[in-house]
């Protein structure tokens, strides 16, 4: 017999036959079974317990969605922030400054100028070169 993973949900497929199960289970008349577990009552205190589980996640999730949006709205808020003090920064110092580099720019002093590379001749212009 394969080893049940209760660590992972049910399908919905499973659940809403669970529940016709139940609802079909109230139409019988003398059920007496032999588990505890098995009982209408119980067996109605574990539906009425799914459902409450259920609802109590939905509000969880709802509230983790509304929590993260804010979360994001806070990032961008500081990282805007920080990149108007950045800003604020270089128009105040310049941006070869110290305090430019303190707030992370990299001073254009620091930067390497690119040179102009001389032009490679054409496969053209050296035939027209090598017959004249």
């Amino acid at each position: 017999m394969p080893t049940i993973n209760v660590a992972r949900r049910l399908a919905g497929r499973i659940i809403n036959a669970d529940i016709e199960a139940i609802h079909g289970l109230t139409t019988i008349q003398g059920y007496i079974p032999t588990r505890q577990e098995a009982s209408s009552h119980a067996i109605q205190d574990f539906y009425e317990d799914m459902q409450a589980k259920r609802r109590e996640e939905t509000v969880l999730e709802v509230n983790l969605k509304a929590a993260i949006d804010a979360s994001r709205a806070a990032e961008w808020n500081f990282h805007n922030a920080v990149l108007a003090m950045k800003e604020s920064v270089k128009g105040q110092f310049g941006a070869d400054s110290a305090a430019a580099q303190a707030v992370g720019y990299t001073r254009k002093s620091a930067h390497k100028r690119s040179r102009p590379r001389p032009a490679k001749p054409t496969p053209e212009a050296e035939t027209t070169l090598s017959t004249n």
